[in-house]
């Protein structure tokens, strides 16, 4: 079910005509906008980003990595579903594999920048994207699945948005989370990258229970590489007036390649039942009650 952004009230329809005061969203740069003021500058994300990390994303281990932990763990734990929205897709990388591996799945994806949804439209082709912003979504059990990849840390409101992901699945259907993990990694990146918090299995668990799900799995991913991470993270504690972001990401074809295989032998171990109890970063797998009511 769709939700008007005017008058609230709920409606099945292929378009965002509402049926009872016939409101219906903006089009901004071609796309729905549910939250038009927001879209081309806020505090959780700089537009710049789009540009630096586009061109990265295929090439890098740790984007790669995560599609493919992320293409199994909607294999792994919600075999059958029929339709996924993601929640901050940005360029649209994860959303492309998602594409490819699932051929038959009903996508849609959202972002709070239209310049972000301008990139994901020229690397998906059967996708619905549209501008909302994650604290307001209008949806009402529409979804079998829910991801945000590494979208929570940059919304200081994160326990706004997971009531709302809550209310937008179906019962018996639940999301996917990625979030960076241990504050003690804090660093000069996660400032450029505008993230609020790095998080611990605890928050991450509280929050996600007291929005109505239920936890399946957690590990923490990136773990093998955690003794790297430290180091370079350390060595960005200092301010640097020269501090290159995207250095880590910008790495020869060798270590990269090494890199990767080391992160393909972690997935394995994932796969067989093992839960990393630490790494640079985060997954949770959590289930909506299959009697599950909204009251929202």
């Amino acid at each position: 079910m769709k939700i008007c952004i005017s008058c609230n009230s709920r409606f099945d329809s292929s378009g965002w005509e509402c049926p009872s005061c016939h409101a219906f969203p903006l089009i901004l740069d071609g796309f729905p906008a549910f939250a038009p003021s927001l879209s081309e500058k806020n505090d959780g994300f700089k537009v710049s980003h789009f540009d630096e990390l586009a061109p990265l994303e295929a090439r890098n281990f740790w984007f790669r990595s995560r599609n493919k932990l992320i293409i199994w763990a909607l294999n792994k734990y919600f075999p059958g579903i029929r339709s996924l929205l993601e929640i901050g897709c940005g360029t649209g990388y994860v959303l492309s594999g998602i594409e490819d591996a699932f051929p038959t799945l009903e996508l849609s994806a959202s972002d709070i920048f239209t310049s972000g949804l301008e990139y994901a439209k020229g690397r998906v082709k059967r996708t619905k994207l549209l501008q909302m912003d994650a604290r307001q979504i209008p949806f009402e059990e529409e979804f079998d699945v829910i991801g945000a990849f590494d979208v929570l840390e940059h919304i200081t409101e994160d326990v706004q948005v997971l009531p709302e992901m809550y209310r937008a699945v179906r019962p018996g259907g639940g999301v996917i989370l990625t979030v960076p993990q241990h504050q003690f990694l804090w660093s000069q990146a996660d400032s450029h990258a505008c993230h609020v918090r790095r998080y611990n299995v605890r928050d991450l668990r509280e929050k996600v229970e007291k929005a109505g799900f239920s936890i399946e799995r957690m590990t923490s991913f990136v773990s093998l590489l955690l003794p790297l991470m430290m180091l370079s993270r350390l060595r960005q504690r200092d301010s640097q007036k020269d501090f290159d972001p995207l250095a880590e990401l910008r790495i020869g074809g060798i270590a990269n390649k090494v890199l990767e295989k080391m992160l393909d032998l972690e997935r394995v171990l994932i796969r067989n039942g093992i839960s990393w109890p630490a790494g640079g970063s985060l997954l949770m797998i959590a289930r909506k009650n299959e009697n599950s009511v909204n009251t929202k």
